[in-house]
């Protein structure tokens, strides 16, 4: 990608050397050195077949750190191709262009990516920046580069304008579905951007900054992808936050000068393990500067042992359960601080042991305990992993010029088809699912499907990915969804549902009825109950087919999916949360069919254009009931009923009542509040006698019980106001119920509502 070039004092560029040295990492390269060897073997002649270049020699070494056997002839060709379009080509530091794919790819080769990722990676800008075609590609490195190479270049910003950006991660959201290694390829691309940021404006690198915050860095943790994480977040801070982070870098530096705690406590535990005969490698893992920064927000004054953490590397899983037990023998440990990952791995593919033991200055040593498998993956995340389709036949087809549809897997599409991703092949004994298509991002890439708007799309996927963390929970049939933290059975509903979940009556939370606003927690059962719902959904709990979310349901949608379906249906249908349009501009009759009630309300207006007509909330009047109206502020007329207190009030203040009745339609919505005995059943019985009456349950609560009295409130929905009196007469037939009424609000005056106050409630009780 067009490159940001590199700058001796930026404080990026110190970050990162900071960075690299507290990892005591390989050294960095030094990438004029590398220009010069670039343009040395350009004009030397064409290298010998037998013979690297030079300027790929770092690659090569450590590309065969990790796979001693990896063929470099496709290596050698793939530079040869990339340094001969890139040439000519300068970075605005002066270096020729070709240090850039170099750099990506050697930070790729670190991490132990295969061959053919490191192959696109040194070819990841010669589509978007020479004149090499994808077809080129494709013909003389195959279909999985080409692939790989599309999915990474930029779309034109000539034909998309101000939606370049969005539209180019979405490309790449939908190509990394398919073949994870092109994120991998981005992130990499963005860090050495990142390292080379300070000859930009610094305007042009706070905007990159954040789009690196918001964006690449989630991405890189929710693939775990941790060594290109933490440098990221470093380099982010150094720009957006200068002066704290100068601040934690004196930090760091006077804590190097006061000596070594942490290695003490290295030392002590490596004693501990020697002698109960553990094999195991103890190291001094530093923070990096974030994470400093973040331990000192926390813990307030820092000590040693803040600075870093100890990391314990073993051969099998059972040695670390083994390592865990010798520290909490021989050290005091911080019981609060456990935790087990390699049970239940993180999202991400994270697998460790966390705990904490008391150092002797009274600090607390945070201790890491994994296996030298589980480190390699918890650095490196998908990377470390290879390629996801060892085992697959390659195919001819890969992607068009458009957004990046699938890798090429089978022979045969046309090639404008989207080719379809390779089946999931059994995981062997011990052996982890295949993670290239992880739970998190089948969401993205279904909800983004919905989005074509891009600067929707682009709030969406920050929004999306600043939910850091994810719960699991159970369905009823026994599958699961994941979920990410603060999830309600709103988004339960539409991950499990889809679009069906328009129509959801309400959910069961571990088997107790439970609103649909009801923040979900990791490990949760949730039964959701649609009309003629799944196995274990209450008989007669059944809704119109065309009935859809409430503007509501928006307050509790903490998932981009559900938030974009229920939006989407609520613009398809705008009669769900605002009145009709005005019609005829002198019309003597106002109708408005009220969504709540399901009721059909008529307003007399002579001569005034026609205005909302709407229930009161104070009273929910609902047919037969005797109605009068008021008009308020905006024209509308809200209908009370009569003997409304409320309506009282304004014929008192001199407020001229408006003629309103009930038009044809039936149908109604109510709110009923039954109080009741607490006993066991008494849940179930109630929902019994609510189906055996016809009615649908809209929504349910059920308070904590006071003094043995439980006080029930359900919204139902009637296909005919007449069944009401009959439907409650059932309810407070049910043994334990002692009284069931109408919902009310308090008065404007702010009393509690009762039957002396003249609101109709002593004929509600006649009634039932």
């Amino acid at each position: 990608m067009s490159a940001e070039a590199t700058h001796p004092v930026s404080a990026a560029e110190t970050a990162a050397a900071e960075t690299t040295v507290r990892r005591r990492a390989r050294a960095r390269l030094d990438l004029r050195r590398l220009g010069r060897a670039a343009l040395l073997g350009a004009t030397a002649g064409p290298t010998p077949r037998d013979r690297l270049p030079d300027a790929i020699s770092h690659v090569a070494e450590a590309h065969r750190a990790h796979h001693p056997d990896a063929d470099l002839g496709v290596l050698r060709k793939a530079y040869v191709l990339a340094e001969s379009s890139h040439r000519g080509q300068f970075r605005k530091s002066g270096e020729p262009y070709i240090t850039h794919p170099l750099a990506v790819t050697l930070i790729l080769a670190e991490l132990g990516a295969e061959t053919t990722t490191l192959t696109a990676s040194l070819l990841h800008d010669t589509v978007e920046d020479t004149e090499v075609t994808l077809d080129q590609v494709r013909r003389e490195f195959g279909d999985e580069v080409a692939y790989l190479v599309d999915g990474v270049t930029k779309v034109e910003k000539i034909d998309y304008g101000a939606a370049a950006e969005p539209e180019t991660f979405r490309k790449m959201l939908v190509a990394t579905g398919n073949d994870v290694r092109v994120m991998s390829i981005k992130l990499a691309d963005r860090l050495h951007n990142m390292r080379t940021l300070g000859v930009m404006r610094p305007e042009k690198q706070a905007r990159i900054a954040r789009v690196t915050r918001d964006v690449l860095i989630p991405l890189a943790e929710r693939l775990g992808v941790q060594a290109l994480k933490t440098e990221l977040e470093d380099l982010v801070f150094a720009i957006l936050h200068p002066e704290e982070y100068e601040n934690t870098r004196a930090l760091v530096a006077g804590d190097a000068r006061s000596g070594d705690t942490l290695g003490a406590v290295a030392d002590q535990v490596s004693t501990v393990l020697r002698e109960a005969g553990i094999d195991a490698e103890v190291l001094v893992r530093p923070r990096h500067f974030v994470s400093v920064h973040r331990v000192r927000l926390k813990r307030g004054e820092l000590r040693g042992c803040d600075f870093g953490r100890l990391l314990v590397l073993v051969a099998e899983d059972a040695d670390c359960y083994a390592v865990l037990g010798e520290l909490h023998t021989c050290f005091t440990p911080v019981i609060s601080e456990f935790k087990d990952f390699i049970a239940t791995p993180k999202f991400n593919l994270y697998q460790s042991l966390h705990t904490a033991v008391a150092a002797p200055d009274g600090s607390v040593a945070e201790v890491l305990i994994r296996t030298h498998r589980m480190h390699k993956v918890a650095e490196a995340g998908v990377v470390a992993l290879g390629n996801p389709y060892v085992g697959h036949e390659p195919a001819p087809a890969a992607p068009g010029p458009g957004p990046a549809a699938g890798p090429p897997r089978s022979p045969g599409p046309e090639p404008s088809a989207a080719p379809e991703p390779p089946a999931a092949r059994e995981p062997l004994d011990g052996e982890r699912v295949d993670p290239t298509r992880p739970g998190w991002l089948a969401r993205l890439l279904d909800w983004q499907q919905a989005v074509p708007d891009p600067d929707t799309f682009w709030t969406s996927l920050r929004a999306d990915l600043a939910e850091d963390r994810e719960i699991t929970v159970f369905r009823a049939d026994g599958g699961t969804l994941g979920l990410p933290a603060g999830a309600t059975c709103v988004d339960a509903a539409y991950a499990q549902h889809g679009e069906a979940a328009h129509a959801c009556l309400g959910a069961r939370v571990n088997g107790r009825l439970a609103p649909l606003g009801t923040v979900l927690a990791d490990g949760d059962t949730v039964q959701l109950l649609l009309p003629g719902g799944p196995a274990g959904t209450p008989a007669g709990i059944r809704q119109d087919t065309a009935s859809g979310p409430s503007p509501e349901w928006l307050e509790h949608a903490r998932t981009p999916a559900a938030r974009i379906a229920i939006t989407t249906w609520l613009q398809a249908h705008p009669e769900a949360a605002e009145a009709p349009a005005a019609g005829d501009p002198r019309p003597p009759l106002s109708v408005t069919a009220d969504r709540r009630s399901g009721a059909e309300l008529h307003a007399e207006l002579d001569g005034e254009p026609p205005a909302a007509v709407r229930p009161a909330g104070c009273c929910t009047p609902v047919p037969p009931d005797e109605i009068t109206g008021f008009q308020v502020r905006g024209g509308s007329v809200t209908v009370h009923r009569t003997g409304c207190a409320a309506a009282d009030a304004m014929r008192r203040l001199g407020r001229a009542p408006v003629t309103v009745r009930w038009g044809a339609t039936a149908r109604c919505r109510v709110t009923l509040v039954a109080e009741s005995f607490g006993r066991p059943g008494l849940l179930a019985d109630l929902t019994e006698a609510i189906a055996a009456a016809g009615a649908e349950v809209v929504a349910a609560t059920v308070e904590p019980p006071s003094e043995q009295r439980v006080r029930h409130t359900y919204t139902l929905q009637l296909a005919d106001a007449a069944g009401l009196p009959a439907l409650m007469r059932a309810m407070r037939d049910v043994p334990g119920v002692y009284d069931v009424a109408r919902a009310r609000h308090r008065a404007p005056g702010g009393r509690g509502r009762t039957p002396r106050d003249g609101d109709g409630a002593p004929e509600d009780r006649r009634r039932a």
